[in-house]
């Protein structure tokens, strides 16, 4: 993966005393905890840390709700994880506080975890790797009222209430509309990051609405649901989401969609087990990554629409590189 499409800001690293330390063992296995099945961001993490894994000769054993973001499965899944004992941790909790007191029972099971996507409110960590929500919000909302001219009537569409990423996206939106006095927030609706829900909240805004010029979806799910909610309607609008997935990249490409911010779902699956598994062979690690925003338009599409098996993960020199003290 190219380091201009990477875009990390990375914290003070943890540096052993030799620069090259030999792996003590392999074949680890990192258990990797996401959030649900149905959003096309989390299997992108999913193949990225696999990637990383098989990279690194270890493996990797999945935890995923069968309800979308349920705090009682997630909380299950950990008890059956601290039974089983994992070498390491990846860990995306699907709520940054209510899952604190299952990552302290991680912690007292002494088994190390690295913290991605969603800062977790409390716990200890190996590493935290994410990206900057609200720039990925502001920038992209930039571009849609860009193209707009400035002007014209804009829905939000937003994420589940609460939510770290839906506030601080939801945050850059608005801040994007402010910056535009001839646009005009029309109405701002929960979608929850389902594709289904976007698509009957848009089709509720419509009936409410007669003119939508620009939807802000904070993330590509939703964009599609609108999209989908839009074409159903036979009425046009620009349509912005978030997470540069494939479905995004697809409906750019067909100029469906208008933008996606790049939330590079794949790099943080690759470099939050990169980082397990170093930590677990005393290799050194990078504290925090947190990746700058990218928006993925008709005119930049085309790095990123490659299969992501086919994708590889950053070097963690290459990450080192980028901002690493």
């Amino acid at each position: 993966m190219r380091q201009d499409r990477l875009g990390y800001l990375a914290l003070p690293i943890l540096m052993a005393a030799a620069c090259t330390t030999q792996a003590r063992a392999d074949g680890e296995t990192i258990a990797v905890f996401t959030k649900n099945q149905t959003n096309p961001y989390f299997q992108t993490v999913r193949v990225g840390a696999d990637v990383a894994a098989k990279t690194m000769n270890a493996k990797t054993l999945h935890y995923i709700p069968t309800k979308p973001d349920s705090i009682p499965e997630q909380l299950s899944q950990i008890e059956d994880v601290v039974v089983k004992k994992p070498s390491s941790i990846v860990f995306i909790p699907v709520d940054y506080k209510a899952m604190v007191p299952g990552v302290e029972k991680i912690n007292d099971a002494k088994i190390p975890v690295v913290n991605i996507t969603d800062r977790s409110a409390g716990g200890k960590f190996v590493s935290f790797i994410g990206a900057d929500d609200y720039s990925l919000g502001l920038e992209t909302a930039r571009y849609l009222l860009k193209t707009l001219g400035g002007k014209g009537n804009i829905v939000i569409i937003e994420g589940v209430k609460g939510s770290l990423t839906n506030v601080d996206r939801v945050r850059g939106f608005n801040d994007a509309i402010k910056e535009a006095p001839g646009a005009k927030l029309l109405a701002s609706q929960p979608g929850n990051y389902q594709r289904l829900q976007a698509l009957q909240v848009m089709e509720n805004l419509m009936q409410s609405n007669s003119q939508i010029d620009g939807v802000l979806a904070a993330n590509d799910a939703m964009a599609v649901g609108a999209i989908e909610a839009l074409d159903g309607a036979n009425r046009k609008a620009q349509v912005i989401g978030i997470n540069g997935t494939k479905e995004a990249i697809d409906a750019i490409k067909s100029g469906k969609l208008l933008a996606s911010g790049d939330y590079n779902g794949f790099a943080q699956g690759c470099l939050g087990t990169m980082m397990a598994i170093r930590s677990l062979r005393d290799q050194p690690v990078i504290n925090e990554i947190v990746l700058k925003p990218t928006v993925i338009t008709k005119d930049n599409y085309k790095p990123f629409d490659v299969p992501l098996e086919q994708r590889s993960c950053p070097t963690f020199e290459e990450a080192g590189k980028l901002g690493g003290k």
